[in-house]
């Protein structure tokens, strides 16, 4: 856990095309954020996710309606740091600073180097700490905006009450948690229309058959999406007052849980 370098880089995001599964694998091994990940990172975000670009700009915008004075701002699952830019971008109130956290080394070294070109690039930015760290074992300071952008599906099923639990103990009166996730359907029919449709927006943004199917055989062992209903239910059990869904694309959704 150490804060970011003492001195500004010059970096640019990654403009790498993702080929990871383009070539046949005799066996096709779990999803990992590892340094091959990292490399490709951006550009698979942007294929694979439909409505990205617009869920994070937008966080920014909603942190800022949620910001309170002198208090963390935190980016849970924060990757390259896209999240964390949009809500330095956006965010200007008075003595907030922001905490972004990830398990994986490779996105954390590459996170900080983006976030000090951004220094590098604008002037009084919220200060920002980088931190490799367990989200579910880390302890939260008080925080008006929580932000877990498609990081709750890679927890494991019975530990996410848990943490979505400390998540409202640490949020402060009138602050919030924006969560990202790929959503399942418990209608079958929509779940098959939705799953296919996002196929098609895959097929459209250039990937192969075999592309698509060897990423869904490695990541379908790592990642577990609920229902929009399961989220709901959770959230309330946790502690939360409200759960508020501001974005949907296919099967991706973001949403706002108030204390």
């Amino acid at each position: 856990m150490s804060p970011l370098f003492d001195h500004p880089v010059t970096c640019t995001v990654s403009k790498e095309p993702d080929r990871l599964f383009a070539q046949p694998l005799d066996q096709v091994p779990d999803f990992a954020f590892n340094e091959d990940v990292v490399r490709v990172f951006p550009d698979m975000i942007k294929r694979s996710v439909p409505g990205y670009p617009t869920i994070v700009e937008n966080i920014g915008v909603l942190a800022a309606q949620f910001a309170k004075p002198d208090t963390v701002l935190y980016d849970l699952g924060s990757s390259l740091g896209a999240v964390t830019q949009a809500m330095r971008r956006h965010v200007r109130t008075d003595g907030c600073r922001v905490v972004a956290v990830d398990n994986s080394a490779a996105m954390v070294e590459r996170c900080a180097e983006y976030l000090k070109a951004q220094d590098s690039m604008h002037q009084e930015l919220l200060p920002v700490q980088v931190l490799e760290a367990d989200i579910t074992a880390l302890p939260l300071q008080p925080a008006s905006v929580i932000a877990m952008n498609f990081t709750l599906q890679f927890i494991e099923p019975p530990a996410r009450l848990e943490l979505l639990g400390k998540i409202r103990q640490a949020l402060v009166p009138g602050g919030a948690l924006i969560l990202s996730e790929k959503l399942r359907f418990e209608d079958m029919q929509e779940h098959a229309l939705l799953t296919d449709l996002h196929i098609a927006f895959k097929r459209a943004n250039g990937y192969s058959e075999l592309e698509i199917a060897q990423k869904r055989s490695a990541i379908e062992n790592v990642m577990k999406p609920d229902s929009l209903e399961e989220h709901r239910e959770r959230l309330l059990a946790a502690g939360f007052s409200k759960v508020v869904p501001w974005f949907q694309c296919l099967n991706f959704a973001s949403l706002i849980a108030l204390p």
